[in-house]
């Protein structure tokens, strides 16, 4: 991994097609909000198959959490697609068939040459993506589980919402005087909330 990748650092805006073949950049699929994204060996591998179960149980508290999720994997489209239905993802899946993101991060699993894989590493990005934490799951148990997410983005949550603790001195007041860009969604236009639950 590059050296500059590291917690604190900003993550690279890549821009690749989804399983639609429509061309996201990162930035855009997160918005203002935490993210989780997964750089995935791909369909063939049963420990990414796991991994991503574990994210679908865990995406109806993403989605209520005004949370993102990305996968990024050098499959092609036939087959991320053939991953993302085949574990009932509904999320999306970013497709680097060339290995852009393998090589731009130096990432190669080279004990793979018959697949050339990436690293299967997953990170907790804040907003603007800055890297806040990053598990190296080429071994299974170095993959996060749903208490190490929840915690992450806990304590990312707690950092960019002005309006984690409603007790806090001074924010009864802001309310009151009709100053609400800190509390959420009323800093946000309707376009901007609908695009968050989404």
């Amino acid at each position: 991994m590059r050296t500059d990748i590291r917690p604190g650092a900003r993550f690279p805006d890549y821009e690749l097609p989804d399983h639609t073949g429509t061309r996201r950049k990162l930035s855009e699929i997160q918005g203002g909000d935490p993210m989780i994204l997964v750089l995935s060996r791909g369909y063939y591998c049963p420990k990414d198959r796991m991994q991503h179960r574990v994210l679908v149980d865990l995406e109806p508290e993403i989605t209520v959490a005004y949370t993102k999720m990305v996968t990024i994997s050098t499959d092609a489209l036939l087959e991320l697609n053939e991953m993302r239905t085949g574990v009932a993802a509904h999320w999306p899946f970013l497709s680097d068939p060339g290995r852009k993101i393998q090589k731009d991060l130096d990432i190669q699993e080279y004990t793979d040459p018959h697949h050339d894989p990436m690293i299967p590493y997953t990170f907790v990005l804040e907003p603007g993506l800055v890297i806040h934490s990053m598990y190296n799951g080429y071994w299974y148990w170095g993959r996060p589980g749903a208490e190490d997410l929840r915690r992450d983005l806990r304590e990312v949550t707690q950092k960019i919402r002005p309006d984690w603790d409603l007790g806090k001195p001074g924010l009864r007041e802001a309310w009151e005087r009709d100053e609400k860009d800190g509390f959420w969604p009323y800093g946000k236009s309707l376009k901007e909330v609908f695009a968050a639950s989404a």
